[in-house]
């Protein structure tokens, strides 16, 4: 046997009043059967909440104790249809974003402080994958919205075009390149010794580096998946990396850039990913907010 919410209003009316024919009046009913509900939910309880007599009521220490639980659960009562009503809609929620390491580089940061600005009652949750990691993520739904580099199989994932940058070439400190006073080319880095994106855990950067830049593997002396990794590396002197423009906001010790020069002014994509099938309202939500909004430079 429960208790039920009219006992809790009426139990809360009497502790508040401390007279039950004023707490009857504010319920807009009659004294007897207030008095039938508070013995009822006393009984539900089993404790005494109320000490009462012909001049006064007072609250037991257990009923003190009930008073501010009965509250809290009145609260909840009224406030959980409103809340599941803004869920259903998708202005209220949680939407789980993974994002690869290059993108905290100003992007993921400008993108929550859009969301934070347009969707003040979603909650971000982040996890930080690599885009291969972020797939198999959105598949078993342990992420809502990814921040990854194409491309994505269209039939299962929908996406859209979010940041277009250039590549740079990251040199130690002193190195000749800088000097040149204009873009580098393939011809100026192919015989560099490279510290290379891993064509599993960066196959995007991968592809797009040996598109670019004939790299001999007797050149490549390590191979490693994160860009801030490589440019520790090249801090230490290892060798040159190909790198999104955007990581020179960085700015290590030891470490200078020069533009790429590449077929494409900016060919370094990141997009947003998500899974068609997904049925978490917030992530339509966010998704149609953020729908024709021009890509962040």
């Amino acid at each position: 046997m429960a208790f039920t919410l009219e006992q809790l209003r009426g139990f809360v009316a009497v502790a508040e009043e401390l007279h039950f024919s004023r707490a009857a009046a504010r319920l807009a009913m009659t004294q007897p059967p207030l008095s039938r509900q508070i013995q009822k939910l006393e009984r539900v309880v089993g404790a005494r909440l109320l000490i009462r007599d012909n001049r006064r009521v007072t609250l037991t220490a257990a009923g003190e104790v009930f008073l501010v639980e009965a509250r809290r659960l009145l609260s909840l009562a009224e406030t959980a249809p409103e809340l599941a009503r803004r869920v259903s809609s998708g202005s209220s929620g949680v939407v789980r974003v993974g994002f690869t390491a290059a993108a905290t580089y100003g992007v993921l940061g400008r993108l929550l402080d859009e969301l934070a600005g347009l969707l003040p009652d979603v909650d971000v949750e982040l996890a930080e994958l690599v885009t291969r990691e972020q797939v198999a993520a959105l598949v078993n739904e342990e992420i809502d919205l990814g921040l990854g580099r194409p491309p994505f199989d269209d039939s299962a994932f929908g996406s859209r075009l979010l940041h277009r940058e250039g590549l740079l070439v990251a040199v130690p400190a002193g190195h000749h390149l800088p000097t040149l006073g204009r873009a580098a080319t393939a011809a100026d880095v192919v015989r560099e010794p490279v510290i290379m994106h891993s064509p599993t855990d960066a196959r995007y950067f991968y592809d797009l580096v040996v598109r670019t830049v004939p790299i001999a593997p007797a050149n490549t002396v390590h191979t490693v998946g994160q860009v801030l990794t490589m440019l520790w590396l090249v801090a230490a002197g290892r060798g040159v990396a190909f790198v999104p423009e955007s990581a020179a906001r960085l700015r290590l010790d030891g470490v200078e850039f020069v533009r790429l020069e590449t077929a494409v002014a900016q060919p370094v994509e990141l997009h947003l990913v998500w899974l068609k099938a997904s049925a978490n309202p917030a992530l339509w939500r966010t998704l149609s907010v953020l729908e024709g909004r021009t890509p962040f430079e």
